[in-house]
């Protein structure tokens, strides 16, 4: 959070907590983070149901989960319609809708940002995606200013890992969310999270280094193509 000035004085902060280990983990850190004076912000949770995909969450334990440790919990639902033609986009289509709730419970709420809880295996699985499938050097990075809301988006976990969240969610004791969703199947990111264990295996620094190629980019040793003024050409 220093690092990269996720939050100042006064800020308001809502985490997306789906039930999984990484957002119970991220309430649990901001939770005890927020005791201390300095930055003083406030935190509230926010689980988004869509009705029409059965993700069997225990919204009891979650209330109790973030009331005992002083965040408010809101739960709220959004809905869609699937195109029994394209399937294929459902899970894009959930993603996009709860997002969108997301940023509306977030305005009404009146927070200016959201924090949400992708470690830093979920930042290298969408850097090599979008190498693989897009085309572009990027990622989703620990701060970013939306442009069409007047909300910023924070990743307090961008550098621990998985593995760390995972033995700590054993830890804790954190109740696992039972996942019942029909149109979950083999994605391309599950075979990049195997292409990213590969690189691990083949180097035991390869968390080092990979995050360390996305702050260390040298533009000067990359393809560089010449754009012609089109005034000039005419």
């Amino acid at each position: 959070m220093k690092d990269y000035g996720l939050l100042t004085d006064g800020d308001k902060v809502m985490v997306g907590l789906s039930g999984g280990k990484d957002s119970l983990a991220l309430v649990s850190f901001l939770a005890e983070r927020k005791k201390v004076f300095k930055p003083k912000f406030e935190v509230v949770a926010t689980h988004i149901s869509v009705d029409i995909v059965p993700y069997s969450a225990d919204i009891d334990y979650l209330r109790e989960f973030c009331e005992s440790r002083g965040v408010p919990f809101i739960h709220e639902h959004t809905n869609f319609e699937i195109d029994e033609n394209n399937q294929k986009n459902v899970c894009f289509l959930c993603s996009w809708y709860r997002r969108k709730k997301l940023f509306q419970v977030a305005q009404e709420q009146q927070c200016n940002k959201i924090a949400l809880g992708h470690h830093r295996d979920d930042l290298f699985e969408t850097l090599m995606m979008n190498m693989i499938f897009q085309g572009t050097f990027a990622t989703m990075p620990p701060l970013l200013q939306m442009d069409k809301f007047p909300i910023t988006i924070i990743r307090p976990m961008a550098k621990l890992s998985e593995a760390d969240l995972r033995e700590y969610a054993e830890e804790q004791q954190f109740k696992k969310m039972k996942k019942n969703c029909p149109y979950e199947h083999e994605s391309n990111r599950a075979k990049v999270r195997q292409i990213v264990e590969e690189m691990k295996a083949l180097n035991p620094e390869a968390d080092a280094s990979i995050w360390n190629s996305m702050e260390n980019i040298k533009a000067d040793y990359l393809p560089r193509p010449i754009i012609q003024d089109k005034k000039q050409t005419r």
